[in-house]
């Protein structure tokens, strides 16, 4: 019997503590996402491949967004070590069919290893997309990251949740629209967002309230629009997630009364058209500690892949990871509610 399996033998069921199943099954009757789905003709939310690695690089960061589900900030000590991160690049040279590297945290580049981990992959060939908040970019011994990023053709997806400074300063902290604004016009410099320069860049938005994204292909035409003309500021995409009901904005949801209508909202609003196209059916999501999950979301609820795959990234198992049943819970209500939510925007 391998080591993994005599770990999980010996685990408890999976654990409830700060999930959406633990809030759920006491503060309402909402039916569970398992049971929904099998309604939907679902009968068991299954994997079919790995071409992502999500990388979760650390919660350090530069900014303390209220809607923050990592609870990042700059008081955060996880960092992924430069031993964990040579283990995801063996994992990739053995695994070609893995085609994109998505690096998050936190702040990805406040990790002392992240230039060095960017460049290893871009010489192996993968599509790497860098989640960024744009104001590091600001950061002392930071400003020379533009113009790496644009040398290693790094997809940049940077969060502007509006296109209007108060919503922006309101949810992500004093000053970090005009800050936002400054980092994409040097972007734009460096060919970013430009028709033919071969480099992607992608805003992301995410309601600033208890609601679902509005329309996502509307909402962009709207801000190429509103930046464009406002502030001469182009882009590739726009990406609408929904936020979900994990650390700071449950503790939001909860402080402002909001929280059962907003479970009600998902469960109501599930859309079983988004369910082919969930990320974590394509995806594995990889701690900052090396550990495995079925997403970023079951990474920060501390919810373990089921039995029988590999626990950390050192003991990566390809084809049983190709293959796993999914861990759900209530939050996926907030993939699959509305047009759905995905790290790539809406589903349906």
């Amino acid at each position: 019997m391998s080591t993994y399996k005599r770990v999980l033998l010996s685990m408890p069921s999976l654990p409830v503590l700060n999930t959406m199943d633990a809030e759920t099954s006491t503060a309402s009757h909402s039916p569970q996402f398992h049971d929904t789905l099998r309604q939907a003709g679902c009968l068991s939310l299954t994997a079919l491949g790995i071409e992502t690695l999500q990388i979760n690089v650390g919660k350090l960061c530069n900014q303390t967004c209220e809607h923050c589900h990592v609870d990042a900030g700059p008081t955060r000590t996880e960092i992924m070590t430069l031993d964990t991160i040579e283990a995801i690049l063996a994992v990739l040279d053995q695994h070609p069919h893995i085609t994109t590297v998505d690096i998050t945290g936190g702040a990805p580049e406040m990790n002392p290893h992240f230039e060095y981990f960017v460049s290893q992959c871009h010489t192996m060939g993968r599509q790497i997309i860098n989640r960024c908040n744009l104001t590091v970019l600001f950061m002392k011994g930071k400003e020379h990251l533009p113009q790496f990023l644009a040398n290693h053709f790094v997809e940049i997806m940077a969060s502007l949740p509006c296109y209007e400074a108060d919503t922006v300063d309101h949810q992500r902290g004093k000053g970090v629209f005009n800050r936002s604004l400054a980092a994409l016009r040097i972007l734009n410099e460096l060919g970013y967002g430009q028709e033919g320069s071969g480099l992607t860049l992608s805003l992301v938005y995410n309601p600033l309230g208890a609601s679902l994204p509005p329309n996502q292909n509307k909402l962009e035409a709207d801000y190429k629009k509103e930046l464009e003309t406002r502030f001469g500021i182009q882009f590739n995409r726009l990406y609408t997630i929904t936020n979900m009901p994990i650390s700071r904005f449950l503790n939001h949801l909860k402080a402002s009364g909001q929280y059962e209508d907003y479970l009600n909202l998902l469960v109501t609003s599930f859309n079983p058209a988004s369910v082919n196209g969930l990320m974590c059916r394509k995806l594995v999501n990889v701690g900052w500690d090396g550990k495995l999950y079925d997403c970023d979301f079951n990474q920060m609820l501390n919810m373990p892949l089921r039995g029988g795959e590999a626990p950390s990234i050192k003991d990566f198992l390809f084809e049983t990871l190709a293959n796993r049943l999914i861990v759900t819970g209530q939050h996926c209500y907030g993939c699959t509610a509305g047009a759905g939510s995905s790290c790539g925007g809406t589903l349906a």
